[in-house]
């Protein structure tokens, strides 16, 4: 199974950026943590982050034509208010599962709105990094 991980704005500043909500766990360690799952399954997982809306845009839609079987995305930021990723979600009909670190719905009120949700078949938010492999989970368990 091929899947690709997207992650969103800021997202590589995990271990630097406040600790106390994304934890001190580095970028690295959460590409390693995939890596490891990818071993662990057999699937095919690649990782993609950007700081950059169009590049998410561009990378959703290579994934029509990639061969891709399913998403796993952290929009970061971009959750809120980025109706052209949702549409670009929207777009492609592979399984996609939207991941959070923290528990969006115990923060701030814009972070407790998620646009790109309703173009995602799941979304599981405040298990950490832990999120990310039962993203992974899900898809290969809907896929089966």
């Amino acid at each position: 199974m091929k899947l690709l991980v997207i992650n969103g704005p800021n997202l590589n500043f995990l271990g630097i950026r406040e600790k106390s909500i994304y934890g001190t766990q580095d970028y690295q360690y959460l590409l390693d943590m995939i890596q490891n799952k990818a071993k662990e399954t057999g699937c095919e997982i690649e990782t993609f982050q950007s700081n950059h809306e169009g590049a998410i845009i561009d990378r959703i839609q290579e994934a029509y034509f990639d061969g891709t079987e399913g998403i796993v995305i952290n929009p970061g930021a971009f959750t809120h208010y980025s109706y052209a990723i949702h549409d670009a979600l929207a777009s492609i009909t592979v399984p996609k599962v939207e991941i959070h670190i923290s528990d969006i719905t115990k923060r701030e009120e814009f972070r407790k709105v998620s646009v790109t949700k309703a173009a995602c078949d799941h979304q599981i938010y405040g298990k950490g990094l832990e999120g990310y492999l039962l993203a992974i989970d899900y898809i290969m368990r809907t896929q089966k």
